[in-house]
């Protein structure tokens, strides 16, 4: 029973570690978009913008996936909103459960952004679920990660935030790859935010 107990009060400590950590991921987010010099609002947007709509924080969108390295890839030229064709190369795989069913999401690489300071160890993934184009931006989300030091990932759906083009048209954004489109509604992170 003791056992039990530790084990229960270990996980609501872990719990709100990871509930504190995707509060703090949106607060800064929202004070980025909140900041003309960094965000990517349009004047128009920001006579109406009060803070970007999140999902209510959910732990069941905190997952542990298992992780797999899958090297000798071949670098591509991932397409985007534009005509821009950055290289990058997938550099791993994560298997993970929500609800019973299991999962596989594509982690990338930038070729060009591990290259720069503070980003060698950078992974990008990018994903599109039941939500897109219903209550989230119709062109996926994405979330970003390190190079795990273990063979699992803590995967906070929680932190899924939109790309730069969901919000203005002069961005480039690269396009979420079909074999990364979940057969799930992922009620967490950013919402879409023009109607």
């Amino acid at each position: 029973m003791k056992k039990i107990l530790f084990l229960l009060l270990l996980l609501s400590v872990f719990w709100l570690t990871a509930q504190e950590t995707s509060k703090e991921f949106q607060d800064k987010l929202n004070k980025e978009y909140g900041n003309k010099e960094e965000s990517p609002l349009t004047d128009e947007d920001f006579k109406v913008f009060k803070g970007l709509d999140f999902y209510p924080i959910n732990e069941k969108f905190t997952v542990e996936a298992q992780f797999t390295r899958t090297p000798n890839e071949k670098v591509f030229k991932m397409k985007t909103s534009t005509s821009r064709a950055p290289e990058y190369v997938k550099y791993g795989e994560l298997l993970f459960t929500i609800d019973g069913k299991d999962f596989k999401l594509n982690l990338y690489q930038n070729i060009e952004l591990i290259k720069k300071a503070g980003f060698e160890d950078y992974l990008f993934l990018p994903f599109s679920d039941l939500t897109c184009g219903m209550e989230s931006y119709i062109g996926g989300r994405y979330i970003d990660m390190r190079i795990p030091k273990s063979a699992t990932m803590t995967i906070d759906f929680n932190k899924a935030y939109n790309p730069y083009c969901a919000y203005n048209y002069k961005y480039s954004c690269p396009i979420v790859p079909l074999e990364n489109n979940l057969d799930i509604a992922i009620l967490a992170g950013v919402k879409k935010f023009h109607e």
